[in-house]
């Protein structure tokens, strides 16, 4: 049987955002329910594209096209959310990258999303910008 890997920490990441973990984010079982921690990524993603500069050209945005969830542990209220975000790959118009959410230092999810430069005139997927791509290459993770 192989080994799991291990669980990532929030220094793996060279992109971290945190996000405030809030009493109507709970379900009926007192945890965060689940849909908030796809929220909390969209938290991540944000950091990473649009602040402290916005990686999109004027015209163009991202547009979230695959999403792979991994819940690793309950979260709870009160609290924070922590999240890193790093580049997995890039592609000719596509960005892999792989994220964590951490409640008190523990990883509570894993995921890798991809997000696609669309083009909001033309309503398709452009081409990823020479600067832009220079801009992903120095977040990249392992």
């Amino acid at each position: 049987m192989a080994e799991k890997a291990p669980l990532p920490v929030l220094d793996d990441f060279p992109v971290k955002a945190h996000d405030t973990i809030r009493y109507g984010d709970t379900d009926m079982l007192g945890h965060v329910n689940n849909a908030v921690f796809s929220t909390f990524l969209e938290t991540g993603r944000t950091h990473l594209l649009l602040t402290p500069r916005r990686l999109a050209p004027q015209g163009m945005g991202f547009a979230l096209v695959r999403l792979v969830l991994d819940y690793r542990a309950e979260m709870h209220w009160p609290g924070e959310a922590d999240i890193g975000t790093g580049v997995i790959s890039i592609g000719r118009s596509s960005v892999a990258l792989r994220q964590a959410i951490f409640q008190d230092g523990q990883c509570m999810a894993t995921a890798e999303t991809v997000v696609v430069l669309f083009d909001l005139t033309e309503r398709r997927a452009a081409p990823l910008p020479d600067d832009m791509r220079a801009a992903l290459e120095a977040l990249r993770v392992a």
